[in-house]
């Protein structure tokens, strides 16, 4: 039985080439090789040439940098990590009051309105990759958070680079901003859920 063993396995060794750990291959393609066809020229020359075109090496580079790392994945890749976290891209942001005359009501002077580029067909934004990276981290931060003061004032500075909470000691918390929130930012705090809100306690945001 030995010696059997030992002149099946002899051909396996003796076909696999001795290049292939140097051909950069990610595995060694001949460990898929029965040992009755070990010696055949076409399923050897087949196996090589298909390892050398379908080298899955770069293929599993790109997955793990796009997809598996969320400090470098991109489009799709973050999709697929805020499925994971419960975090959406899309955000329904409300459209800002924009310029014109003291005879609309609903018009703002300049330094307070925009101006006006066409109707949008929604109001729902779709976050940058950047944006919703930092986003998608901070509810990953949100998950193993213990939901303290500090671990909030952390995760405020992370989202909008400013802010901290304040504990209003009657069952409500503030958060409060140095600077005016942004149409984005305030559908940020209500809509997206990255913000710690302790059980049955209300908030409020405070800011200029």
């Amino acid at each position: 039985m030995t010696a059997e063993y030992a002149i099946a396995q002899e051909p396996i060794a003796a076909a696999t080439p001795t290049g292939a750990a140097a051909n950069g291959y990610f595995f060694d393609p001949f460990a898929t090789v029965l040992s009755q066809y070990a010696n055949s020229p076409i399923i050897t020359t087949l196996v090589d040439c298909f390892a050398q075109w379908l080298d899955p090496a770069s293929r599993f580079d790109d997955f793990y940098e796009l997809l598996w790392n969320i400090d470098t994945a991109q489009g799709f890749g973050l999709d697929v990590w805020g499925r994971i976290l419960g975090v959406n891209r899309v955000l329904q942001v409300p459209l800002g009051a924009y310029l014109g005359f003291e005879s609309d009501a609903q018009a703002q002077p300049f330094g307070f309105g925009i101006f006006y580029s066409g109707s949008r067909a929604t109001n729902n934004v779709a976050l940058t990759d950047q944006a919703y990276r930092t986003l998608l981290l901070a509810k990953a931060a949100l998950n193993i958070t213990n939901a303290s003061i500090p671990a909030t004032n952390a995760i405020l500075l992370s989202v909008f680079g400013d802010g901290y909470v304040r504990d209003n000691l009657d069952m409500t918390l503030t958060y409060a901003f140095s600077e005016t929130l942004t149409p984005l930012q305030t559908a940020i705090v209500y809509q997206s859920g990255v913000l710690p809100k302790p059980c049955g306690v209300a908030f409020t945001v405070e800011q200029p």
